[in-house]
C-alpha cells in the first residue's frame, strides 16, 4: 500500500515536472516570437535641406536650422507647428482656402511674446501665455477642439487685415489641451497621433526633386513653400519619398502614414496671396492620382508629399542624413 502511494506520488511529480518544462518552453517560444526583431538595414536616401514650421495654420512658414520633432509636429521654443488658428466668432476654422491673404501673415515668437505681422499692418505683440483669457471650443474639419483666445486686440488686427465685415479671432492650442485624431476627419489607414490644428498627420515630408519635376510641367515654377511641408529633402530622385515607409533622421524615427492629398490651397501663391484655383493642382491631377483601390481614401485629390507619424522624438537639423529603414 505504501509502495503504491510512493509510486503514485512519483508519477505525479514526473507529470508536473514535464508540464512545467513544457510551459517554460512555451513561454520562451512566446518571448522569441514577440521580443525577437529582424535586424534593420539603414540605407542613405537623402539629406534634410529645409525645416519649416507653420505656427499659424495657413500662415507664412518659419524656416529654422534645427527643431524638436514632437508627436504633434515640429517645435522650436514657443513656436509649434499649426498651434495657432484663425476662427470665426462661433469658432469655425478659417484657412487660406477662404482667406488666401492669410499666407502672407507671419507669426513668430520672441521673449515669451507672439509677433504678428502682415502687409501694410503694424506689428502686433502679445504674450504667448494668456491664462486669464477664455478657452473656446473650435471646429476643425467638423471635429471639436479647444483653443485659448488671444484677445480682442488680436481680433481687431486680424479683422482689419482681412478687410471683412465679419469678426475673426485667433486661438492658441496649449499643451494641456486634448488634440484631435486626424482619422476622425478622413480615413487614415494606420493609427495616427493626435494633432492640434494640422489637416492630417503631424509631419509632412517632400523632396526638392518632386517639386522640380512638377515645375518642369508648368508654365511658372513653384517652390516647396507652396506645399507647406515640415521637412524638405534633397539628394534624391523625384517621388523617392513615396516608398519610404520608415525613416531615421538623427535620433528621430518617422513612420509613413499616408500620402498627402492636395486641395485648392496649393493654388494660392505664397508670395502674393493670389488664388488662381487652377495650377499646379490641375497638372498634378494629370499624373499624381491614387490607385483605384485607394479612391475611398483620397477621392480625386492628387498626391504630393508624404505624411508621417513620429515614432521616436528627438532633434532634427538641416544637413542631417535621411536613412530609409529596411527590415
Amino acid at each position: 500500500m505504501e509502495s503504491t502511494r510512493r509510486l503514485s506520488f512519483s508519477s505525479s511529480s514526473l507529470l508536473l515536472g514535464a508540464g512545467a518544462a513544457a510551459a517554460a518552453l512555451g513561454l520562451v517560444g512566446l518571448g522569441y516570437k514577440y521580443l525577437w526583431k529582424k535586424p534593420e538595414e539603414a540605407v542613405r536616401v537623402g539629406v534634410v535641406s529645409k525645416l519649416l514650421i507653420h505656427p499659424l495654420k495657413s500662415g507664412k512658414a518659419v524656416s529654422v536650422a534645427l527643431a524638436e520633432c514632437q508627436p504633434k509636429g515640429l517645435k522650436l521654443g514657443d513656436l509649434q507647428d499649426r498651434h495657432w488658428l484663425v476662427v470665426t466668432e462661433d469658432g469655425h476654422m478659417v484657412t487660406a482656402r477662404q482667406q488666401p491673404r492669410l499666407v502672407l501673415v507671419s507669426l513668430t515668437c520672441e521673449g515669451g511674446r507672439v509677433c504678428l505681422n502682415g502687409p501694410d499692418m503694424e506689428e502686433l505683440r502679445f504674450p504667448v501665455k494668456q491664462a486669464d483669457n477664455r478657452v473656446t471650443g473650435c471646429r476643425v474639419f467638423g471635429e471639436d477642439i479647444q483653443g485659448r483666445d488671444c484677445g480682442d486686440e488680436t481680433s481687431r488686427w486680424l479683422t482689419r487685415y482681412l478687410g471683412e465685415e465679419n469678426t475673426f479671432r485667433l486661438v492658441h492650442f496649449e499643451p494641456q489641451m486634448k488634440g484631435r485624431k486626424a482619422e476622425e476627419s478622413k480615413p487614415f489607414p494606420p493609427p495616427t497621433e493626435e494633432v492640434a490644428y494640422a489637416d492630417m498627420g503631424p509631419v509632412m515630408l517632400l523632396s526638392e526633386s518632386s517639386v522640380k519635376d512638377l515645375s518642369s510641367k508648368l508654365e511658372h515654377e513653384v517652390t516647396v513653400e507652396q506645399f507647406r511641408p515640415s521637412i524638405v529633402v534633397s539628394d534624391c530622385e523625384a517621388f523617392d519619398e513615396d516608398s519610404w515607409e520608415e525613416i531615421q533622421i538623427g535620433n528621430v524615427r518617422l513612420q509613413r502614414a499616408m500620402s498627402c492629398g492636395r486641395c485648392l490651397l496649393t493654388t494660392v501663391n505664397p508670395e502674393t496671396g493670389v488664388y488662381t484655383r487652377k495650377e499646379p493642382l490641375e497638372t498634378l491631377k494629370g499624373y499624381r492620382v491614387c490607385k483605384p483601390s485607394e479612391r475611398h481614401i483620397y477621392k480625386s485629390s492628387p498626391l504630393f508629399g508624404q505624411l508621417h507619424n513620429v515614432k521616436k522624438t528627438g532633434i532634427l537639423q538641416v544637413g542631417d542624413v535621411v536613412y530609409k529603414i529596411n527590415r
